[in-house]
């Protein structure tokens, strides 16, 4: 956990020399279904934590909403996971009348949040590589210039 933690504070101030695997986590999905950090192997993945109740973040999801859409035919995905203390209700009701295109999961026991390196501030965004690397962890509103053209440079690698 010290070390996710210390490779945050390294990626929020320089970009993280080094990428490390992203946690071998499991996400539960609005619908209930399951996907895992290993089917984003081979895509390009944003990696959201979110709160209803985080206005930066209601405030950035325009921006995730239309990022995912100029990248998504590209193999690129998104999933927002909202925290463990954001009422289930009321994530899908965001969900469903904003239309988030992406997918969005419950982290009901905080254990996602722990697995990413004890995240509890929102937003906060990794990017991670198609090899499964983090390869930049935003704390606060990501600059959207600067996240597409790093998406777009992950997208043109092999």
């Amino acid at each position: 956990m010290v070390t996710l933690s210390a490779c945050g504070l390294v990626a929020l101030l320089s970009g993280c020399g080094r990428r490390d695997a992203a946690p071998n986590s499991t996400f539960v999905l609005l619908d209930g279904s399951q996907i895992s950090t290993a089917d984003f192997k081979g895509r390009v993945t944003l990696v959201n934590f979110w709160a209803t109740t985080c206005v930066s973040c209601v405030r950035k999801m325009p921006a995730l909403i239309s990022t995912y859409n100029k990248f998504k035919d590209r193999g690129f995905e998104t999933i927002a996971v909202a925290m463990s203390y954001d009422p289930p209700a009321w994530v899908l009701n965001f969900a469903q009348t904003r239309q988030l295109p992406f997918k969005v999961a419950l982290d009901n026991t905080g254990q996602i949040a722990r697995d990413w390196g004890d995240v509890r501030l929102t937003p906060t965004t990794y990017l991670v590589d198609r090899q499964g690397r983090i390869v930049r962890q935003f704390v606060g509103e990501a600059d959207l210039a600067a996240l597409q053209q790093m998406i777009e440079r992950l997208l043109a690698q092999s």
